[in-house]
């Protein structure tokens, strides 16, 4: 069995600790392992990490290839970039036309499909799942993985059940849309709906075979070369995998699910999963609460202090500040909008931003100055390059740094400073085998990001 793992959605609904730059699937939730982290995890004991592909965006592959090696060294070529984002229909068949053009494997093999920010708990009852799962696609059937639902919960899709067949394996009757809270209610009661997980297992040559029928528009070139797929990619359609296949087909059956899973699609959905204290209050980061009951609190560097709070949600960032009723979560991707449609930065741009050779937060920012902590990864470095706009004060806070200015090397330890002259030609690197980690200075009449003038690269991005 292969696996496809999704990770190049940019979802904003857990903002301000979710957005474009940083999506979910990469965030920590007072846990080691992020959500891509523990899925890749979930899989290890039953698929090989050869076995496991994951799919993003070129945006987000060096966050991947970091995180997934930290769970496993053989995962660093287990990487596929979708030449432009789209939605999960296209971004499967890519991966399965690269399975089997490029990497030529068997049409007989199964490939399991899921996202890569869900949780699922306890895991030993998903993989049992999974196994019987398996035997059903080698039938030349779609599999769907349904979830008994334990509320009423308006931002999933359900699935009606049809005809069962066996233990916990049904028919597919329909798929229908996200309902309003009545409408959930009616479908909780009824013991006739589940909710949609995303997560699918097919046959490969049955996929082919149901995308070609299906959303010819898609499965065409599926099963021919890789690198004419490629080439066509921006012409197809951006369609869910439930709009182009799914929800068409007659040839699906639904494995039902008695475990507790969510797609952590929302500040309600992060508090139902997060433990909680006597006044039933999910807490992280350093908060005093009095008389607050029923709240999710995330804190980030500052104290967060409450009195007599009651079903709210309070998210803190660096550079942002979140309050809103539980249960209204949902609203985020309208605040969202309303921001981008404002232009502020804070709606796409993130604290701490991620760079092949380590990442960077920023500390403060004004007019004529930024205050930066730059981590640079044992080994790495920054590209050659120059500022047309500012200067830049380095000072060492751990490790060893090797500068070069205008061809002039230096070494630099713990406690030790350099200047880099505006327009100056320089590069920063870690020669050493412990993480780098300075003080970042700029001082000039522009400092943003998009001031730099790359003359070398490693990372091919000049």
């Amino acid at each position: 069995m292969k696996a496809i793992i999704l990770a190049g959605g940019s979802g904003t609904r857990l903002w301000p600790y979710s957005r474009r730059e940083m999506p979910k699937q990469f965030l920590h939730f007072g846990e080691k392992r992020s959500l891509l982290q523990k899925t890749i995890e979930r899989f290890i004991p039953i698929i090989d990490p050869k076995d496991i592909l994951v799919v993003t965006s070129q945006d987000y592959f060096h966050l991947v290839k970091t995180q997934a090696m930290e769970i496993s060294l053989l995962l660093e070529n287990q990487i596929l970039i979708e030449p432009e984002q789209k939605n999960t229909a296209p971004a499967i068949a890519l991966a399965i036309c690269y399975l089997t053009s490029f990497l030529k494997i068997s049409s007989q093999e199964c490939v399991l499909i899921c996202s890569s920010d869900h949780l699922i708990c306890p895991q030993e009852i998903f993989i049992h799942a999974l196994v019987e799962a398996e035997k059903i696609a080698q039938k030349a059937r779609n599999v769907i993985f349904g979830v008994r639902p334990n509320k009423p919960e308006t931002g999933y899709g359900y699935i009606k059940l049809g005809l069962q067949e066996q233990e916990n394996i049904y028919h597919v009757d329909s798929f229908v849309e996200k309902p309003d809270f009545a409408l959930a209610q009616k479908y909780l009661l009824s013991g006739q709906h589940l909710w949609n997980s995303g997560i699918f297992l097919f046959q490969i040559e049955t996929f082919i075979k149901e995308l070609q029928k299906h959303c010819p528009e898609i499965g065409i070139g599926i099963s021919g070369d890789f690198k004419e797929f490629v080439a066509r990619f921006s012409e197809l359609p951006n369609l869910s995998i439930d709009y182009a296949l799914m929800e068409k087909s007659t040839n699906t059956k639904v494995v039902r699910l008695d475990l507790n899973w969510s797609d952590v699609g929302s500040w309600d959905s992060v508090y139902d999963f997060l433990e909680k204290d006597q006044h039933n209050n999910a807490k992280m980061g350093n908060v005093l609460d009095i008389d607050t009951k029923n709240c999710l609190i995330m804190g980030n560097k500052r104290l967060i202090s409450t009195i007599g709070l009651e079903d709210l949600i309070v998210v803190e960032t660096a550079d942002a500040l979140f309050i809103g009723k539980r249960r209204e979560s949902q609203r985020v991707k309208a605040l969202v909008e309303e921001l981008q449609k404002r232009e502020t930065k804070e709606s796409y741009l993130h604290p701490t931003s991620h760079r092949p050779w380590g990442h960077f937060t920023v500390l403060e920012e004004a007019e004529r100055y930024k205050l930066k902590r730059i981590v640079v990864e044992p080994k790495q470095k920054l590209s050659l390059q120059m500022h047309y706009h500012r200067s830049e004060h380095w000072v060492v806070v751990k490790g060893t740094a090797k500068v070069t200015i205008d061809q002039q090397e230096t070494i630099l330890s713990e406690n030790e400073s350099i200047f880099v002259p505006k327009r100056a030609i320089h590069r920063l690197e870690n020669p050493g085998k412990v993480l780098l980690e300075l003080i970042e200075v700029q001082v000039g009449e522009y400092v943003g990001e998009d001031d730099i003038v790359r003359l070398e690269d490693v990372y091919q991005r000049t």
